[in-house]
Order: structure tokens, then sequence, then C-alpha cells
């Protein structure tokens, strides 16, 4: 029963017994619900006793004030344990929830980041996982509670008279096929409204990260009418989704009151015919309110359940993620970079030749030189270095790091020998010294101070109010590119990793910016094996190898000037930015 609940809805082995505990403490307080109609009726038993003469064999007031108390205190247990083993069980499950996915996201590959965006990921950490607490505390525990307890309550109804045990409950397995037989239109419409958030998610996250070039370009009013249109449409979905589920779960209650006109029904007919008496009558009508109405909350529950699921499948998703796999402590006895006959599509399936990004890349990055990845856009360039970090597997061939094949080796444990150095710089709302210390956990403040000294940060970090305890904002917004360049490499100089990958790091930057990064990054490389991504030339002549891809293959490998001999690609490259760099108004 545990491992169905685990992989019928996604818990834990703690989180599986625990709602199991949720089921049996709603049964229970279901139940004791039942406990004052058995009061009640020895209450009018009493006064039809006392009614006819038998005032001997009534028992006094008090007696039943005691046994009323009693009751309440046993109710009040019971809804307390119910309240401890809901709502307490599913917050600790749900925050476990929470830290499974985030851990699961730190190791699967980042294609999985390709094929998914923000919006859609946020959903999943947060309202998914929140409508499943949901269902944990309420939906789940108190269907299958609803459930049981009608089953111990309809063997005391059958024992006190079948035929109007039939009379009240044949309604209830009618009111739970209707709403199981609209289940399919449900689940259709549900999936439609949960796309709908997303897509109003996603628009949303989009006009706000990109409110600076909307506004520049004059299409505010165009985009916020689509906005608009996208919420509406939204809306209308939302609605439609309401109703949809309303019309099974309302059908379905509204059954489940035909049970009590059958019952009287039947009832009258019983006791006109002398086989039942009017006591046994009332009690069935009191014990019908007290077993339909969680009955009707289940059936609000049944289909909340259907559409939790489809919460559930998308933390599957991620839960059923394949990891990247390895060896937790490899030994290198150098750190050379080694691409053997490398093929790699971003999509797993494609192995058509038309669809690879790198088609049989063969080159080595040695240690202790400087490697250039040039070529036209599109070649391939920054694929080659993340696949040198293994942010993503390759379909066939073999990279190695000193004869050591990277797919063998736990990517966070293969990480702690790359410092890296991206075109776009990550900056965190915190201070300076947090944003530089992320480089590598725990160093100190002097070391974090040296570092930025190399990086050549210190003159800009000295004219903020608080030095290197300013709040640099949202992705370092208080911070020109250059200095958040800087920053990103003063990162790199605290980690102190044996490779260095450089994607672009001065593209973006002014003539000003570009020297005094280029000084940093010269003190970056140094004894590293570093590769090292350039559109500008100027920046990588010196390099002590230089590999020329396009579309996808290995063309020229050599140095600067060797390459300008062949009259190859590079030649070609080097002659426009010469002369383009060349050209005036």
């Amino acid at each position: 029963m545990i491992q169905f609940l685990r992989n019928k809805f996604a818990l834990s082995e703690k989180g599986a017994k625990d709602l199991l505990k949720a089921i049996f403490a709603c049964t229970l307080t279901d139940l004791s619900f039942m406990f004052p109609v058995g009061l009640l009726y020895m209450v009018v038993k009493a006064l039809s006793i006392s009614y006819t003469g038998g005032i001997d064999k009534v028992l006094p007031v008090y007696v039943y004030i005691a046994i009323s108390v009693l009751l309440l205190g046993i109710i009040w247990i019971c809804e307390r344990r119910q309240y401890n083993a809901t709502f307490l069980a599913s917050y600790e499950e749900s925050a476990e929830q929470r830290i499974s996915i985030a851990e699961k996201l730190r190791k699967i590959p980042l294609s999985f980041f390709g094929k998914k965006d923000l919006s859609d990921l946020t959903t999943t950490i947060m309202s998914d996982c929140a409508g499943v607490e949901t269902a944990f505390s309420h939906f789940i525990p108190e269907l299958f509670g609803a459930i049981i307890s009608l089953l111990f309550v309809s063997i005391g109804l059958f024992l006190c008279g079948w035929k109007l045990a039939v009379s009240l409950l044949w309604v209830v397995p009618v009111a739970f096929a209707i709403t199981i037989l609209g289940r399919k239109q449900q689940d259709k419409v549900n999936k439609l409204h949960e796309d709908s958030k997303l897509e109003r998610a996603d628009s949303i996250q989009e006009c706000l990260e990109t409110v600076r070039e909307i506004k520049a370009n004059n299409q505010s009013e165009s985009y916020l009418a689509k906005l608009d249109q996208i919420l509406k449409e939204s809306e209308r979905i939302n609605i439609s989704a309401e109703l949809n589920t309303a019309i099974f779960v309302i059908s379905s209650q509204m059954m489940l009151r035909v049970g009590i006109a059958t019952l009287i029904l039947v009832g009258a007919s019983q006791i006109l015919t002398g086989n039942a008496d009017f006591l046994t009558l009332l009690v069935f009508l009191i014990a019908a309110s007290r077993v339909f109405d969680p009955l009707a909350i289940a059936l609000q529950n049944l289909a909340a359940i259907f559409s939790t699921e489809l919460k559930i499948n998308r933390m599957k998703e991620i839960e059923n993620e394949k990891i990247q796999m390895g060896e937790n402590q490899p030994e290198f006895s150098c750190y050379d970079i080694c691409f053997e006959h490398v093929d790699f599509s971003y999509d797993s399936k494609d192995t058509e030749k038309k669809d690879k990004v790198l088609d049989g890349i063969s080159f080595t990055a040695k240690q202790g030189e400087v490697t250039a990845l040039v070529g036209p856009s599109g070649g391939g360039k920054s694929t080659v270095s993340k696949l040198a970090a293994r942010f993503w597997d390759i379909q066939s061939g073999k990279i190695t790091v000193g004869g050591n094949d990277i797919s063998q080796i736990e990517p966070e444990e293969l990480l702690k020998n790359y410092a890296i150095v991206f075109q776009d710089v990550v900056l965190f709302n915190n201070t300076v010294m947090e944003n530089i210390r992320l480089g590598r956990r725990g160093a100190t403040d002097e070391e974090v101070l040296k570092a930025a000294a190399m990086a050549m940060c210190d003159e800009f970090i000295q004219k903020m109010p608080n030095g290197y305890q300013t709040i640099i904002g949202e992705n370092g917004s208080a911070l020109s590119g250059g200095e958040r360049q800087r920053i990103s490499i003063a990162r790199a100089l605290l980690k102190d990793a044996p490779i260095v990958l450089l994607d672009e790091a001065t593209a973006s930057l002014d003539v000003e910016n570009e020297s005094k990064v280029q000084k940093a990054i010269s003190r970056l490389v140094k004894n590293k094996t570093v590769l090292v991504i350039a559109h500008r030339m100027r920046t990588i002549a010196g390099a002590d190898h230089i590999v020329v891809l396009n579309e996808g293959r290995v063309h020229e490998e050599g140095t600067h000037e060797e390459l300008l001999k062949s009259r190859g690609i590079y030649n070609k490259l080097w002659n426009l930015q010469t002369k383009s760099a060349e050209w005036t108004l």
C-alpha cells in the first residue's frame, strides 16, 4: 500500500506512511460524528418509554449529560488527531518535495533546462507543490476517510434494516460513477487550464523582463493589448474549467439527496406495513445527514484529486529525469582537454547528420596553453565549451580531461576543476563581497579582497557607498557591464581552478574596460588549461593554439601565423575585421 501511494502521488516513504495515518484519522473523525446519532436514538427511545409510562427504565438526565460530554471529548480528540495527521504532516511532506525537486534540478543535465522555461519550473516548484500540499491535507485523506467510514456505517445500517439501508445508499455508487465518468472531460479542461496558467505567467514575466525594449520601440500599447487578450483568455478557460467540474460534482451531490427521498418513501411504506417503526426511520434520516455530508465533500475532493494529478505528473517528470552520474573522486595526472570524434545534437533523438551541432570534432587543449575557438556564428564554439564542462552529454565520441572520460565523472566533482567566465554575467541581489565569494564557499574576506584587486575591481568598489558591503541590486543593476564582468573574473580568480573557460568575456565591453578586463584575464589564465571563445580576432591573436570551427567541424587549427599563411577561413575573418577596424564615418 505504501509503495502504491508513493508511485501514485510522488510521495516519500515517510509521506506515504503519514498519508495512511491521515486517512485513518479522518476515518475516526467521520465515525465519531455518528456517536451523537446513537445518543439521540437513546434519548428519543427514553422519551417514548417515558411517554408510555415506563419511568423506571429511563436513565437520569445527568447520565445523558455525562455521555454527551464524553462524546464531545472523543470528537475533540479525533479532530485534534486529524489536524496533526493531515496539516502538519502535509507541510513536512511539501517541504520535503520542494527540497527533493531542487536537489533533482541540481543534478540533471542542463539539456533539461533547454526544454523548460523559467516560469514552467517556478510553477512546478511553487504552485504545483502548494496544490499537492492541499491535496494531502484535505482532498485525499478526507476522500478515503469518508469512503471507509461509510463502509462501517453501512454495515450498522444494514443490521438495523436492510431495506431502509438499500433505499438510502443506492445513490452512493451512482453519485461516484457520475464524477468518475466525467473524468476524461475534466482532465481535458484542466490541461487547458494549466497550459493557460503557464502562458499567462510566461507573458507577464516576458513583459517585466523586456519592458525597456518595449518602451524604446513604442510598442507598449500593442504589447499590453496582446497581454490583456492572454489574460482574458486565461480567465475564460478558468471559468470553463470551474463550470465543467461543477456540472459533474453538483450533479453527483444532487443524486445523494435523492437517497433521502427514496428512504422516506420506503420508510413510510415499511411503517404502514408494520415492518419498521418511526424511531428506526428517524435514526436512518439522522444518519443520512451524517453520512451524506462527508460524502458530498468527498465528491468535491475526488474531482480535485483529478486536477491534482496533473500537478503530480509535472513533478514526476522532473523526478523521473535521468541524472548525470559518475566517479566522485577522479584522479587527474594533468588537465589537458581532449575531444575525440565528438558528435552532438541538442535533441538527443536527432541522429541525422543534418541535425548535428557538432560533427566529428577532434582537438586537444593542453595545460599551460591558451586554446582559442574561432569561426563564424553558429559554428559550435559555445557548444564545445559547454560540452567540455559536461553541461550536456555527447551522443558519440569521447571528451577527456587528463585522460579521464568526463562522462564517467560526477558533474559537480568535475566542475570543481573549472573556472568559467560567461559573456552574460549573473549576479545576485547581495553585497559585492558575497557575489565574489560565490567563486569559493568559505573563502575569507582577505582572499576575496585579493581576488578583487587582481581582477581590478578595487577602483570602482571603493567608490561605492558601502564599499564591498554595498548591495548591487538584482543581477547587478547598479553596475556597468565592465564592472559586472570584472566581478565575474574575480570569482574565477578566487576559485583558482586548473581549467578556465572564457566565453566571449570581452565581447560587449568598450576599449577602456576591455583593456582592464584583459589584464585581469591574463592573471587568471597563468599555468592553466584555457579554452577561450572570442569574435574579436585581435584578442586571441596571441593564443598558443587556435581551432577554427565552421558548421560543426574543425576546419583549421594552428597558431595565428600558421593560419594566416594557410589563407583559409581564419585568414578571411582576420582580413574582414582588419578592414572593418579601419572604417570611419
